[in-house]
């Protein structure tokens, strides 16, 4: 295509040009996770990063906003997914380009920059415009046709299309309560010969007038009662579709025809060989490489659960696509350079981790193709016949076994006209977790309704503390006191106990008051500023409103906070040696270890885990002194303290500096680096695609570990009967003598095959002129059955042989069959007709098959039933 006027690149650029000459501040897109919103899996729109502000929990110190967002619709309420490829204008990711007032300017500016910047800057024909008002809202409808000046005929007003007052397309709601408002849409006409009606017709779901921007008008809130009272500081929230704009701006009907698109389009048809640009796969491909390229740049890799499913849903069904096209082999992960060429600029997180997304993607992609063909040829099996629907325990098995999610399974039967049973596929699903569940022990804490004050936390300081008892919960329920004996939880006004938060485990210790001791076993929080001190009576009474000595497990504490103060400099050591790209995926700190899940593709080298100790260990003797600051949210970004992806940060944060480590983090540390005392890693290896976990000690738990080290080692000294320091010497010696033993072994094996061969020539049957050996050899493993194996093929020529042996508790099988004899007899097939009588199974090539089981005294019965198996075949 000819390069348009506005390429992607250009309206992004034009449109923050344009608001922030408005005034507005340009705000980056944040990440495609929200940070802690529980009510959205991705972020779906440009007002996302801005909610808390809106719900008056946030206060940014600008008034008016203009981003870039990049958003994605694909799982949860939100989903785009099965519609991408079908439609001119579905996408998984797209771009939402926005402008915000937070109690400043109000409809009239906003809707005159509104027509200023598409009418003006983008030169749109005025008379290819429309716009919609709620039906109520006199004064938008006002601003539309008396002060812009749009004809009345193309100002439509919405009414009540969902039943009931406020309930229109026209009328926002965050929320079945809280802040709400009318809407303005404004509408692009491509002309009288693309099919559809204007909006509020009976065919406004046709192509004609496309929706382009929403103008929303926060002006009111909303009671339980859905009574509507005017917010004393209105806002504005608007979203056009950057996708939808370039569609019109460079003259073409579909998303797909637009300058991004028509070159991922080709590098999609470069990898799979499709030349028909038009084919809804290239679509699919070039839809998807954004939407996962993304993700992983945010920290989302494949996985079976959460976000990590939705990835690898996306992935499979591009992967799925180009195997349609005929791919048979890993291209996906080739598109990310094509990507970060067409993006990179706009998005720089993304342009970093180019490397990182394409080795995940990949990793996936080689994952998928192991099973795909495999999972393709049972969906086939399965729809052969004139099968109008695919049966549920077939799809269930397809997503279970092979790792075909539902959806994919239903875009091929989409595909041939068919469809899945999909409450057949959710009864599969649900047996599945039930006996999951029946052969777990899962054990779920009442949620504990507490309405007083919060709890002061004095814990960073002092381990113990007078407080009161301010309530109590036995099985859940607030009760006036608990016994000696009984098990429950206890709420104080003040406490030195840290509650579980942030990867560190909550405290133990004990309360204390006159002949009354409570255990205190661990702190959770109830809520935010309440923690809940879980534990056991262990003598007397404990009623609410008794004054406790609460005293934290200084031991424990200390162990604890060692090895969290050691996990901050363990991640920014990973950070170092293995790349930026090293993201917390999750923690665990209690007094015994620490455990560190991190974004990584690869597992971590001997040579990097050392320099990995080496740098922590080096900042532990520097003996640097641990500083904690409580600061507002933006003077701690400024000082590059790192916020841990995925976290909700309030208003004002802890700025923790430990060594040359910065982070934000409210939980407890040492107070200087080298009270660490000592750093050793212990374990690492993967626990997800895409996802490391490492393991590390300190203080005396490292000298325990290394001291159980040095006795392992002593011990293979004493067995070796050589000094420690000539273990590596010694070992080596044996290991020779081992291998040489090996081989005389293997020689002696041989011989014992070659005389055995001899023996067997005779036991030989004529099946209708072929011959047949069926035997079982006492004793022998399995290369001993395949060297024998070779010698009696020699030796006869022309034959079919079958031999068996017991090893141990195994039973092994050999099957084999002259050149002369392949065509009747396929020596896979015939070990595996044995190997299932025995418990189990196994195949291999025409000529030579090796198979194993379990049941060593059904041998014999399956050895005699060879000859019939094989008179059937020659």
């Amino acid at each position: 295509m000819t390069t348009p006027k506005f390429t992607v690149a250009d309206i992004r650029k034009t449109f923050l040009d344009f608001f922030e000459s408005k005034g507005h501040t340009v705000v980056a897109s944040s990440p495609l996770v929200p940070g802690n919103d529980p009510t959205l899996m991705f972020t779906n729109s440009g007002m996302v990063q801005f909610k808390d502000v809106f719900l008056g929990e946030d206060k940014r110190s600008y008034v008016r906003a203009a981003s870039v967002q990049a958003c994605l619709r694909a799982g949860g309420k939100h989903n785009d997914l099965e519609n991408v490829g079908y439609t001119a204008r579905h996408h998984t990711f797209f771009e939402m380009l926005g402008n915000w007032s937070f109690g400043d300017y109000f409809k009239r500016e906003s809707l005159k920059w509104a027509w200023e910047l598409l009418t003006e800057v983008y030169k749109l024909p005025p008379e290819r415009l429309l716009a919609t008002v709620y039906q109520e809202d006199d004064e938008a409808y006002d601003i539309w046709t008396k002060e812009i000046g749009l004809p009345p005929e193309r100002v439509i007003r919405i009414g009540d299309n969902k039943g009931g007052r406020y309930k229109s397309d026209n009328f926002w709601m965050m929320a079945d309560t809280g802040p709400c408002g009318p809407c303005s849409e404004i509408f692009y006409d491509h002309g009288d010969h693309i099919p559809g009606g204007p909006p509020g017709s009976p065919d406004e779901d046709g192509d004609r007038f496309i929706e382009i921007w929403n103008n929303v008008f926060m002006q009111f809130n909303m009671d339980e009662t859905g009574a509507v009272t005017r917010l004393p500081a209105p806002c504005v929230d608007t979203g056009m579709g950057l996708e939808r704009l370039a569609a019109i701006l460079q003259h073409v009907h579909s998303n797909y025809e637009i300058d991004i698109f028509d070159a991922l389009i080709k590098a999609a048809s470069r990898e799979t060989g499709c030349t028909d640009m038009g084919h809804k796969s290239l679509r699919v491909i070039a839809d998807h490489i954004r939407a996962t390229s993304f993700l992983v740049s945010d920290g989302v890799v494949p996985s079976n659960e959460g976000r990590g499913y939705v990835q690898r849903r996306i992935i499979r069904r591009a992967i799925r696509h180009g195997y349609l096209l005929g791919q048979k082999k890993p291209f996906f992960h080739k598109l990310v350079p094509d990507l970060v060429k067409l993006m990179g600029d706009a998005y720089p997180n993304m342009a970093s981790q180019a490397e990182r997304i394409a080795s995940v993607l990949k990793a996936e992609e080689e994952r998928f193709f192991e099973t795909l063909e495999v999972g393709m040829s049972i969906l086939d099996a399965a729809l052969q016949g004139g099968a109008k629907v695919l049966p549920g325990e077939v799809a269930f098995k397809l997503h279970d076994t092979y790792g075909f999610p539902l959806d994919l399974s239903a875009d091929v039967c989409r595909e041939r006209g068919l469809s899945v049973d999909e409450a057949g596929f959710a009864a599969a699903m649900e047996k599945q977790k039930s006996q999951a569940r029946a052969a777990g022990k899962f054990k779920m804490d009442k949620a504990l309704e507490y309405t007083g004050a919060g709890n002061a936390f004095v814990g960073y300081d002092d381990l113990k503390a007078t407080a009161k008892v301010v309530a109590v919960y036995l099985d859940g329920n607030s009760v006036a006191e608990l016994k000696h004996g009984q098990t429950g939880v206890v709420v104080l006004d003040t406490t030195p106990f840290y509650a579980e938060s942030g990867g560190q485990v909550g405290d133990a210790g004990v309360l204390v008051s006159g002949s009354a001791s409570f255990a205190v076993e661990d702190t959770l929080k109830i809520k935010a500023d309440v923690y809940g001190h879980h534990g056991t009576l262990t003598q007397g009474t404990l009623a609410v409103g008794d004054h406790v000595d609460a005293q934290v497990n200084t031991q424990v504490r200390a162990a604890t906070v060692r090895n969290h103060s050691a996990t901050h400099l363990m991640h920014k050591a990973l950070r170092e040696v293995l790349g930026d790209h090293v993201q917390q995926k999750g923690s665990l700190v209690n007094a015994e270890r620490t455990r560190f899940d991190f974004a990584h593709n690869a597992p971590v080298t001997d040579a990097q885990i050392r320099e990995i100790e080496a740098k922590v260990n080096a900042e532990i003797l520097a003996n640097a002194a641990a500083q904690a600051r409580v600061m507002d949210i933006e003077s701690a970004q400024k000082t590059g303290a790192m916020m841990l992806f995925g976290e909700k940060y309030g208003e004002t944060v802890r700025v923790l500096d430990i060594g040359s480590s910065r982070e934000l983090c409210g939980g407890t540390h040492v107070k200087a680096t080298g009270d660490i005392g000592l750093f050793k890693v212990v374990a690492e290896g993967g626990v997800a695609a895409g996802v490391r976990r490492i393991e590390a000690v300190t203080g005396a738990n490292a000298l325990a570990y290394l001291q159980s080290l040095e006795d392992s080692v002593a011990q293979a000294a004493g067995a070796l009967k050589a000094p420690p320091t000539e273990l590596n010497a010694r070992l080596a010696q044996v290991l020779e003598q081992v291998k040489t033993l090996e081989k005389e072994v293997s020689a002696l094996k041989g011989k014992v095959a070659s005389a055995q061969s001899d023996e067997l020539l005779t036991q030989a049957v004529d099946i209708k002129g072929t011959k047949l050996l069926v035997a079982k050899l006492d004793g022998a493993d399995a290369k001993t059955l395949r060297d024998t194996m070779d010698k009696l093929k020699d030796k006869m020529k022309s034959a079919v042989i079958v031999l068996a042996a017991v090893d141990g508790e195994k039973v092994n099988i050999a099957a084999g069959v002259t050149a002369d004899n392949v065509g009747k007899v396929k020596a896979g097939e015939m070990a595996n007709f044995v190997a299932q009588q025995v418990g189990g199974k196994g195949g291999g090539k025409p000529d030579m098959a090796m198979a194993g089981g379990t049941d060593a005294a059904a041998l014999p019965k399956a050895l005699a039933s060879v000859q019939a198996w094989v008179t059937e075949r020659v």
